[in-house]
C-alpha cells in the first residue's frame, strides 16, 4: 500500500504588524528634534523680524500663523476621526474629505515655517526667560520631531494600526500646546487682534 504524501502549499505569510517599525522614524524625529533645540540653544538669537508678511510686527505675523496652522491641524483631527468612523454624526465619508485631510496637513505645515524659523533665527531656544518661554521651545522641537516621525512613519511597513492614530494626534496637541504658550498668550496679553 503506498501512501501519498498530500503536502500543502504554504499559506502565504502575512508581515507581522509591529511596532519595531516606528523605531527608526522615531529616531529620525528624536534626531531632529534635538537638533533643533540644540541649533536654538548655540545660535545667538538676534531679536530682529527676518520679514512680517505685512503684520505690524513679528509677533503679530508669527500669533496669527500658529492660530491658522491650530485651525488646520482642528481640521486635520476632525476629518481624521469622520475617516476612521468615529463620530457619530457622519454616516458617509465624502469622497474629498481625505484629500482636504491630506491637504490641510500640509498647509498647517507651510504656515508653521515662518513662525518657527522666526522662532529660532530671532528668539533661540528659550530656556532663561521663565517657564512659558521654556515649555514653548520644548513643543517648537518636540512638534517638528513629531512631524518628522509622522512622515517617515506613513512610509514604514508593517505599522500597527494604531501608530498613525497616535502620531497624529500627538501632533495635533503639541501644535496646540504650542499655540496656548504663544499666540493666545500673545493675544490676551499683549495685542488682539494686532492686525494694525
Amino acid at each position: 500500500m503506498t501512501t501519498t504524501a498530500v503536502l500543502s502549499a504554504p499559506e502565504e505569510a502575512r508581515p507581522s504588524r509591529t511596532a519595531v517599525a516606528l523605531i527608526a522614524p522615531a529616531l529620525a524625529g528624536g534626531a531632529v528634534a534635538v537638533a533643533l533645540g540644540v541649533y536654538g540653544r548655540v545660535h545667538d538669537a538676534t531679536f530682529r523680524p527676518v520679514f512680517d508678511l505685512g503684520f505690524p510686527s513679528m509677533q503679530a505675523m508669527k500669533a496669527w500663523l500658529a492660530t491658522g496652522a491650530v485651525t488646520l491641524a482642528l481640521f486635520q483631527l476632525l476629518s481624521a476621526l469622520a475617516m476612521y468612523g468615529r463620530l457619530p454624526f457622519v454616516r458617509r465619508v465624502p469622497r474629498w474629505l481625505p484629500f482636504a485631510h491630506r491637504w490641510s496637513g500640509t498647509a498647517a505645515f507651510l504656515l508653521s515655517l515662518p513662525v518657527a524659523y522666526h522662532c529660532l533665527w530671532a528668539l533661540g531656544f528659550e530656556s532663561d526667560a521663565g517657564a512659558r518661554p521654556l515649555i514653548h521651545s520644548i513643543l517648537g522641537c518636540a512638534f517638528y520631531g513629531a512631524f518628522t516621525t509622522n512622515l517617515l512613519a506613513r512610509r514604514a511597513k508593517r505599522l500597527p494600526g494604531w501608530a498613525i492614530p497616535v502620531i497624529g494626534a500627538t501632533l495635533v496637541t503639541v501644535l496646540t500646546a504650542l499655540w496656548l504658550t504663544s499666540a493666545l498668550w500673545f493675544f490676551t496679553n499683549v495685542d488682539f487682534p494686532a492686525f494694525r
